[in-house]
């Protein structure tokens, strides 16, 4: 590994260590250090790093950063809400504490190329530094001078200095109308199969071979390598299923080369957990409770998918159930349903004459809200009282897609929504209140 990293700036002890920690990625790392070149010549202002998540852009910068000691700061886009956090922290990496509080209370850019000047003046760079951006996408969202300035940074602090942007987009997205210095571009590629697979089986446990975590790893790529390429996910979903792959073994039915009779046992749960690739609906230790309980036959969460387990506040439950009642019921029924003295109303001519078609069947019709927050006064099991939380959990329905907005923007007053759930999801819903949606159901009388 260590012929893919030959540098003549550094030692080969180091870059051996660089590249033990790099797998399947010293091509790449070897092409960055020769963009980075000699550590005390002169680097390129701006290197621009793009790739797909979890392709290793953030662990090869970081390994070389650290194993080859090189002066950098690493900022975060995503926690450096505004250009002053920036500031202030490359300031803190490069120069200490004492420069960081030179800043005014709202630097500009300016303010920050005369201090960084002053410093780098007093304390002048032996080897080139970096700024590492993280999450770079997010830049395009900051002032329209703080990119075009980044990219040539090293012109205006007259230093030894290099920015390194790292970002999940391509660099098009990034150019402004009005044009500006143009970076190195270089592409971290998704890993393939084969890589996935030599990265996956180091994570090993010590109490079983290589030979059988590599077949697990094997098993586990053949189910998710067609929906899922993100190492990070596949790492977790292979730490998560582990267990249940080692129960026949531990248990003394199988042994470690009946790779078949392991497959056999593990196949229904990889179908099952492909319902939470991304989603992460149910966290690690709900999802073996689920496991548990369908192997026992008990447990009030059988029967349900990690996609229909979602955790909601108790009342935006109720308004979920009252905005698929609303939906799938007309709005002449709502009288027999949710109105205790009605009266006697009897089937015959309550039901249309030639009324066939199932309400599932046309979909969702649209509800203004009065008649959603009616349905739900009915249904709760308890007095509630219209506050802002009611409406705001509305909104937080809406935001989750669960429910759907379907009137124009100019109709304040009479909004109206969709329920864009299912019933098997309503259902389980319904059961977590304790509620029977099914006889309030139109369809289902």
């Amino acid at each position: 590994m260590a012929g893919l990293l030959q540098h003549p700036g550094y030692k080969a002890e180091k870059l051996q260590r660089v590249a033990e920690q790099l797998p399947c990625r010293e091509l790449q790392a070897g092409m960055l250090l020769s963009l980075m070149g000699q550590p005390q010549h002169y680097c390129y202002p701006s290197v621009f790093i793009y790739g797909h998540r979890a392709s290793g852009k953030s662990h090869v910068i970081n390994i070389i950063m650290k194993e080859l000691e090189l002066p950098h700061a690493t900022v975060s886009c995503v926690e450096c809400i505004s250009v002053a956090l920036l500031f202030e922290q490359v300031l803190l990496s490069f120069f200490g504490s004492e420069a960081a509080s030179l800043l005014p209370r709202s630097p500009s850019l300016s303010d920050f190329v005369r201090i960084y000047r002053q410093q780098s003046s007093r304390s002048p760079a032996k080897q080139t530094r970096y700024i590492v951006m993280e999450k770079a996408e997010l830049l395009r969202d900051t002032d329209a001078n703080l990119l075009p300035a980044l990219l040539r940074l090293q012109e205006l602090v007259e230093d030894n200095l290099t920015v390194i942007l790292l970002s999940e987009i391509v660099w098009d997205k990034f150019r402004p109308n009005t044009g500006c210095f143009e970076p190195l571009l270089l592409h971290f590629p998704d890993y393939s199969k084969g890589e996935l697979q030599q990265i996956l089986s180091q994570d090993r446990n010590p109490l079983y071979s290589a030979e059988f975590y590599s077949s697990y790893i094997n098993i586990l790529l053949g189910v998710f390598y067609s929906v899922c390429r993100d190492l990070r996910e596949l790492r977790h979903l292979a730490a998560l299923n582990f267990s249940k792959f080692c129960e026949p073994l531990a248990a003394g039915k199988v042994k470690e080369t009946d790779t078949h009779k392991l497959w056999k046992n593990i196949e229904p749960h990889l179908k099952k957990a492909m319902q939470t690739v991304y989603l992460r609906e149910v966290s690690s230790l709900q999802w073996e409770q689920m496991q548990q309980a369908e192997d026992g036959e008990t447990g009030a969460l059988r029967g349900l998918s990690a996609h229909t387990h979602v955790e909601l506040p108790y009342y935006s439950k109720y308004l979920l159930i009252a905005a698929y009642l609303a939906s799938y019921n007309p709005s002449r029924t709502d009288k027999r349903f949710f109105l205790k003295h009605h009266g006697k109303i009897r089937k015959t001519n309550f039901l249309k004459k030639n009324e066939k078609t199932s309400n599932h069947l046309l979909g969702p019709k649209p509800f203004p809200l009065d008649r959603l927050l009616a349905i739900f006064y009915s249904v709760v099991d308890s007095r509630v009282a219209p506050t802002a939380s009611i409406f705001s959990q509305i909104s937080s329905l809406v935001t989750l897609q669960l429910l759907a907005q379907v009137s124009h923007d100019d109709q304040l007053d009479a909004p109206k929504y969709k329920c864009a759930v299912s019933l098997d999801f309503i259902c389980a819903i319904s059961r977590t209140v304790n509620f029977d949606i099914v006889k309030y159901l139109y369809d289902f009388l």
